[in-house]
């Protein structure tokens, strides 16, 4: 099953950079075809990925979430799917050309890594995992749509074609509107992180927060959206701002994600 999980893995990467090549294509060349290709191909990946993730599993016995590489697959996969769903949606295949170069860069992330499948630690051996991680994974990718929205705001007034833009970008006040789900998704997805972390916590080392810093740096993530969020609701504030704050809370969550395990080492070096 493990290589058959490396098999998929491979045409995974093949199918996101050809949805990408798709994707920039329509933007260049402004063929509304290319952008319906360009969504079968990032759909046909996102299946195939799901399937490689369940060989992972099946091979290793476990859920593939424990390590850089699983979690690094798992975070591109998340991305996929919350980008896909918000492209459809809102038929809005120029946020897929944006959000496919992130997905690739984060499954090229993962290629690097180790692909070795390891007996769990003690800590890791818990039923929370699944729900620990898996909401982190959405968590991500909510927050990397709404980064990649953030950029499409800050970039449209620069952008020339303005008929190709009233066609298929929606207009800042809808931008702003449709980033400002994706923050909401987030944190809530992120909350349920957090909230599973600390009662797998207390389970495993016997305290629900030890201030290590993974656990810090998820709180000044949730921080940074909450703020937000705070702000959107209760002062009405909208626009670049806005999407300013959306580009600066997922840094944040990437400092987490890929900072934190390479310069802050703690209990949570693993993932």
């Amino acid at each position: 099953m493990l290589q058959v999980e490396n098999t998929l893995f491979t045409i995974v990467m093949l199918l996101y950079f050809a949805s990408m090549i798709g994707y920039f294509l329509f933007i260049a060349v402004k063929k509304d075809g290319l952008a319906r290709v360009a969504v079968i191909l990032q759909a046909a990946g996102l299946l195939l990925h799901t399937a490689a993730l369940i060989c992972r599993g099946v091979g290793a016995g476990r859920l593939p979430l424990t390590n850089q590489y699983e979690f690094a697959t798992a975070f591109a996969w998340g991305l996929c799917l919350v980008s896909l769903v918000f492209v459809l949606r809102f038929k809005f295949p120029v946020l897929g050309a944006f959000a496919a170069p992130v997905i690739f860069l984060i499954i090229g992330y993962a290629a690097m890594q180790s692909r070795e499948v390891r007996e769990l630690m003690p800590a890791l051996r818990s039923n929370w995992l699944g729900f620990h991680v898996s909401t982190a994974i959405i968590a991500y990718g909510a927050f990397g749509v709404s980064f990649v929205l953030g950029i499409i705001f800050l970039l449209r007034d620069g952008m020339r074609d303005k008929g190709f833009l009233d066609r298929h970008i929606p207009d800042k006040e809808k931008l702003d509107l449709i980033a400002y789900r994706s923050v909401s998704l987030g944190l809530l997805f992120l909350s349920f992180t957090i909230i599973t972390g600390a009662i797998w916590a207390e389970r495993a080392w016997g305290s629900y927060w030890s201030w290590d810093p993974k656990e810090t740096w998820s709180l000044v993530t949730w921080l940074v959206y909450a703020i937000y969020l705070h702000l959107r609701v209760r002062r009405g504030w909208q626009g670049r701002a806005a999407a300013i704050f959306a580009v600066v809370g997922f840094v944040c969550v990437m400092f987490t994600y890929v900072g934190v395990n390479t310069f802050l080492p703690g209990v949570h070096s693993y993932a």
